[in-house]
């Protein structure tokens, strides 16, 4: 099978890429997260790979970091997970902020992915939690929780609103918390 790959990007078109190597182009499907942070085309970029071959395709997934494919191997051993909503989860939430949600039973945040219900979240969480490697990020409250599923509603990314929810007082309710992060990220646009 095919681990990793090195070689000069040839093409971009979202969520794909051609990584020309040893004379060969490979078509890899990516997650946002890595599209995003690729290199230009004619430049050189080093992709970890999961190759998936199934009867009617040869299928290969690649990723800048071990971790974001260690997270999709992981996604895949859920029963009802394949490979395109494994890339929409890393492509919605980086490969920590998963681990955290399955660990700290976020079922909310796992439902904003698009093609994740809330049976199959809590699959997730039921399935992987014992398994996810999650890194030592701080437990998130549910106040915390309500405020970054509304400001995810209201459009802001993930990782905008876990940053903004962790200056929300202990003491404060949903709504309270809500504006205060409006407030906050209107300062940093």
């Amino acid at each position: 099978m095919i681990a990793t790959i090195r070689g000069k990007i040839l093409q971009k078109n979202p969520p794909q890429v051609v990584v020309e190597c040893g004379g060969l182009g490979y078509e890899i499907d990516v997650p946002m997260s890595t599209f995003y942070n690729l290199p230009n085309i004619g430049e050189e970029v080093f992709l970890e790979t999961v190759m998936i071959v199934r009867e009617d395709a040869q299928l290969l997934y690649g990723f800048l970091t071990a971790q974001e494919k260690s997270v999709f191997r992981q996604l895949l051993k859920v029963s009802g997970i394949g490979p395109r909503i494994s890339l929409a989860m890393l492509s919605s939430m980086s490969a920590e902020d998963i681990g955290n949600a399955i660990a700290n039973n976020e079922v909310g945040l796992l439902t904003m992915v698009p093609g994740i219900g809330k049976k199959t979240a809590e699959r997730l969480v039921l399935e992987l939690k014992d398994k996810m490697v999650v890194t030592s990020a701080p437990t998130v409250s549910s106040v915390q929780t309500e405020v970054i599923q509304a400001l995810v509603a209201l459009g802001f990314s993930e990782r905008e609103a876990r940053g903004a929810a962790k200056n929300v007082p202990a003491d404060a309710d949903a709504s309270e918390g809500i504006r205060l992060c409006l407030r906050q990220l209107a300062q940093k646009g």
